[in-house]
């Protein structure tokens, strides 16, 4: 006779929304488990399942296997923060900004001065999300998915699929919100409270991948975990049109770049250009986001993957204080900043 039996586990290395979805959908595969429920809060998740007589540090290593980017244990993980990561971290970031500065002087990412997201920023935008939380979500579907085609020995087609269906799907849906947007007549204020949204959704992005501030982890936007998890465990079907359909879904996943640029395509009133903004941002992921489909990358799991994410946590606060800033810029409440 089955005997379930509950046990609540820390997992490491979780940090946004997507690992929490990630982890709860390759522990739900496990033939162990009969059910998964992580909490990024937390840090912990609570599985079910038929375990036999094993003690829960057996337990948590047998589940840990079936884990592609966290591990569990029956102890939480030490949350040490790594100062002297922030010496490597900062001057990049800092030289990250000053191209940044160069590009906007060049009109290449004319991000403050006319009051919109220029099609170029999105696809700087679209390059810092790959880097950071796009990795943890999308890069931990991607190697799910690369797993199971490559059990049949087919590794170039659904990877060809996945990418191609998501750029095209990142057009059309990011037009769709857009001309959704032409429904609403915001206004000014409306603009500015909409452009805020985004500047604190990405300040939020920001905090968290500096890993310094636990607690803030709780306000990170997600969409609904029935979404996330049912997109997981579609990766797992091998079905020929499987790819193009998980590449087209992960306009929905819970990467808080993608939301905050969705909200901001809202305010454009428009499908063209919507629509062409995603598809900015949808191929400024893509360099890496290829890379890792390719190559099995994984720099979260990296040696160097703490001065890694605090350059990326400063630069998307850099980008989140330049879209407030746009916002106020945009309701004349300041001039344009560094005179642009």
């Amino acid at each position: 006779m089955n005997e379930q039996k509950t046990y609540t586990f820390h997992v490491h290395a979780m940090h946004c929304p997507g690992c929490v979805a990630l982890t709860e959908s390759e522990l739900s595969e496990h033939p162990l488990v009969s059910s998964a429920q992580a909490s990024l809060t937390s840090r912990t998740v609570t599985v079910k399942g038929d375990f036999g007589q094993r003690p829960p540090q057996e337990v948590a290593a047998e589940l840990s296997k079936a884990l592609s980017e966290h591990s569990l244990s029956i102890e939480p993980e030490e949350n040490r923060v790594a100062w002297g990561e922030f010496a490597r971290a900062v001057p990049f970031a800092l030289g990250f900004a000053a191209l940044f500065v160069l590009l906007q002087k060049l009109g290449i990412v004319d991000l403050v001065q006319t009051g919109t997201v220029t099609y170029g920023t999105a696809f700087l935008v679209g390059v810092v999300a790959s880097l950071s939380t796009c990795m943890a979500v999308v890069g931990g579907l991607l190697l799910s998915l690369s797993a199971t085609f490559a059990k049949e020995g087919d590794t170039v087609r659904p990877q060809v699929f996945f990418h191609a269906a998501r750029i095209i799907a990142f057009f059309v849906l990011g037009g769709v919100v857009g001309a959704l947007g032409s429904m609403f007549q915001l206004g000014a204020l409306g603009t500015f409270i909409l452009g805020s949204a985004v500047a604190l959704v990405m300040l939020v992005l920001g905090v968290n991948l500096l890993d310094v501030f636990p607690w803030a982890k709780r306000f990170q936007p997600s969409v609904p975990k029935f979404v996330s998890r049912r997109v997981h465990r579609v990766a797992s079907i091998s079905h020929t049109l499987t790819p193009a359909l998980i590449g087209a879904a992960t306009f929905f996943l819970p990467c808080g770049f993608t939301q905050s640029m969705q909200l901001y395509t809202l305010s454009t009133g428009s499908f063209l250009s919507g629509g062409l903004t995603m598809l900015a941002f949808a191929l400024g992921t893509f360099p890496v986001l290829a890379l890792v489909s390719f190559s099995s990358l994984s720099i979260a799991r990296g040696v160097r993957s703490g001065v890694f994410f605090k350059s990326a946590g400063l630069i998307v606060i850099m980008f989140a204080l330049f879209t407030l800033m746009n916002s106020l810029v945009a309701m004349g409440w300041i001039p344009p900043v560094f005179g642009f």
